[in-house]
């Protein structure tokens, strides 16, 4: 029998500096209840000029090896869309200033959905034999990529890093992965893009990320929901027997919307956006590490994940949550 994948240790960080809504509003055209009633986000953490998405996945990854008990990796996976260079990639570095001596490590590109989708690699790679401990990483640092007068990105974004420890085990210990639904639609590659900047424009003037705000809602909504159903079916659960959804903190309209769909009560979900915004790959594992710290999530509980983003690209996965210790900054 293939091994499963268990996750045993869950660690979490946010830089220092917080951006208050009420902070944007004195050079931005918005306020306070502009933001808060059309996303649900009171506050974000920024990166200082500086530091980067590296610097936030170290701090995360120790955090997370703190939690499983000190050991170390032999395989790291960073899913960020804001590497610390186009070249290399970052993960390597974050492996090196962690004390990892040549272990494999790779960045993973899937914008929002970036988590779910090392998730699935992590669980692929331990199944085969490749790995017997992964360290999964989402990170990233989108506050470097918005335009500085953007009202509509400047209110949603935030910078943060979350990561959890995979090692082989049990498929039916507590923390073992579940079914895992993953999609995605190129056509919709337009919804959420930083324009130039790439091979194919690479020395254009529109290098500010950009997101079609109402398509977006509506696809996010849409694929959440059927990626998340599908995964909740497949692990034989029924709508009431899920204890804790945690969505990618994306918007609170989009979570309500997706919830209800679902038909999960709004006290089984989990919500951090309001005090880091939207962390695109991290929000995830932030979420999780914040819901476990806070005590809503508790060990044995039936835990639904779900997620959309750039590409178009989707997925969810299930997971029973282990009685592990968050360390959560």
């Amino acid at each position: 029998m293939k091994p499963a994948t268990v996750l045993c240790g869950i660690g979490a960080w946010l830089p220092p500096r917080v951006v208050t809504n009420e902070a944007l509003s004195t050079y931005l055209d918005t306020s306070d209840e502009w933001i808060r009633t059309r996303t649900g986000i009171r506050e974000r953490h920024i990166v200082d000029r500086g530091m980067s998405t590296g610097d936030l996945a170290v701090e995360a990854a120790r955090r997370a090896l703190k939690s499983a008990g000190g050991e170390a990796a032999d395989l790291v996976i960073l899913a960020t869309s804001t590497p610390d260079h186009p070249c290399p990639a970052t993960a390597p570095d974050v492996a090196h200033r962690l004390g990892l001596v040549d272990v494999p490590a790779w960045d993973l590109a899937a914008v929002c959905s970036g988590f779910l989708y090392g998730l699935s690699a992590a669980a692929g790679l331990i199944a085969n034999g490749a790995a017997g401990r992964v360290l999964l990483i989402g990170a990233d640092a989108f506050s470097t990529l918005l335009a500085p007068n953007d009202r509509n990105t400047r209110a949603v974004f935030g910078d943060g890093a979350g990561a959890v420890v995979l090692r082989a085990g049990d498929p039916d210990e507590p923390g073992a992965l579940g079914p895992v639904s993953l999609g995605s639609d190129g056509s919709l590659r337009e919804l959420i893009t930083i324009p130039d900047g790439g091979s194919r424009h690479p020395a254009g003037a529109d290098r500010y990320f950009t997101m079609q705000g109402k398509s977006v809602f509506r696809h996010a909504v849409e694929r959440m929901t059927e990626s998340a159903s599908e995964v909740r079916r497949m692990a034989g659960w029924a709508p009431d027997e899920v204890d804790c959804f945690v969505a990618h903190q994306a918007n609170q309209r989009i979570l309500q919307a997706v919830s209800e769909r679902l038909r999960i009560p709004a006290d089984r979900c989990a919500i951090h956006l309001d005090r880091a915004g939207n962390t695109a790959a991290a929000s995830i594992p932030l979420a999780l590490a914040d819901a476990s710290a806070s005590g809503q999530l508790q060990p044995g509980h039936r835990t639904l994940l779900a997620a959309f983003g750039g590409g178009a690209t989707w997925g969810a996965a299930t997971l029973v949550w282990p009685d592990v210790t968050p360390h959560f900054v």
